[in-house]
Parts: C-alpha cells; sequence; structure tokens
C-alpha cells in the first residue's frame, strides 16, 4: 500500500492534481449554490412586485 500511494516518486503531482481537482469541485458546489440563493432571491422579490403591480391594476 505505501508503494501505491507513494506511486514512484510522482505522489505530489498525482495526489496535487487529484486536490486541485477537488478544490475545484468544491468551489463549483459553493458557487451554484450562492447562485441558486441569488436567482430564488431575485424571482421572490419579482413576484411580490407582480403581485403589489396587479393590486394596483384592480383599484
Amino acid at each position: 500500500m505505501p508503494a501505491f500511494l507513494d506511486m514512484g516518486h510522482y505522489a505530489p503531482y498525482v495526489w496535487g492534481s487529484y486536490g486541485v481537482v477537488a478544490g475545484f469541485m468544491l468551489i463549483e458546489v459553493i458557487l451554484l449554490i450562492t447562485k441558486r440563493k441569488s436567482l430564488v432571491k431575485s424571482l421572490t422579490r419579482l413576484a411580490r412586485l407582480n403581485r403589489e403591480k396587479g393590486h394596483e391594476a384592480e383599484t
């Protein structure tokens, strides 16, 4: 098992690459979550404005 983890002295490159990819995947998930929250907030605001505008048109 230690020989596998060492990978013929290429371990820093291999495991570093895995770390970079995992980091970017984590950043992507975080960005998707924040984008979704922003979109939901914008849509909620738009729906509220449409409801208010609809009430004004009825009066």
